[in-house]
């Protein structure tokens, strides 16, 4: 049976003669929680993208479900950190939901399809919003709504890229809530570049710099955390979320 999702061996990426990632190797497995932590254009993007497909690698070796990056057999949902859409646009959460499960030109929609809508709502918990025009939504609600076309095609992997920067403070605790419900089925991997974005619900943590410093649980993630920052850092502990300041 496989074990990982997801296999990164010896990986670099140059984009115009400048590094962008150098001599990655990680692991996620087939039931991981993870959060790839680091500064703005570290390389966070570039490597979802690498799993994706979308950016071909310059040196190394990736697989996906055992499959080159890019298959379209590989059961994977992505949520971009910058979805365009025309906010005037008259399309309601439903039929942007039903749209991931495009099958091709001149190809209907089946009874199927709207079923699977139907659950992927039910499961982010905007089904009572079905009908309601997408750009009547808040930030938090078209979130989810994104999410369930992420999720419509029931995939084994999310890869989520900057999920929280249009979310309120007060919503991040339930939107996190949901992905805890939602790794039951699917290993997840949430790109932030703010530390904060480490929880209680995150099982692993990639620090990911250019360079990879460190990848493992979150508890012990601290000083990789500093080396990558190169400052000192507050951390949001395991378990019942508290900061954990240094003195000062």
């Amino acid at each position: 049976m496989m074990e990982n999702a997801v296999e990164i061996e010896d990986v670099s990426v140059t984009f115009h003669e400048q590094p962008v990632l150098k001599d990655i190797n990680l692991s996620i497995k087939i039931n991981d929680f993870l959060a790839i932590i680091g500064p703005n254009g570290g390389g966070k993007s570039t490597l979802l993208k690498i799993i994706l497909g979308l950016i071909k690698v310059d040196q190394g070796k990736v697989t996906v479900f055992g499959n080159q990056p890019g298959n379209p057999d590989n059961p994977i949902g992505y949520l971009p950190q910058h979805v365009s859409f025309d906010p005037d646009f008259p399309i309601n959460v439903f039929d942007t939901v039903l749209s991931g499960r495009y099958h091709g030109f001149l190809k209907n929609y089946s009874d199927d399809d709207r079923k699977k809508v139907t659950k992927a709502l039910r499961e982010v918990g905007m089904l009572d919003k079905s009908h309601r025009q997408i750009s009547r939504l808040s930030g938090g609600q078209m979130q989810r709504v994104f999410i369930a076309r992420a999720i419509v095609r029931e995939p084994k992997l999310l890869l989520l890229d900057e999920p929280m920067a249009s979310i309120d403070p007060e919503m991040q605790n339930s939107f996190y809530n949901l992905l805890s419900r939602l790794r039951d089925k699917m290993a997840i991997v949430l790109v932030s570049h703010d530390v904060g974005a480490v929880s209680s619900h995150v099982d692993n943590i990639a620090c990911l710099n250019q360079k990879l410093y460190y990848h493992g649980s979150a508890e012990d993630a601290a000083k990789p955390l500093e080396r990558m920052y190169k400052c000192p850092i507050d951390l949001l502990s395991h378990g019942i979320p508290h900061r954990v300041l240094k003195k000062h």
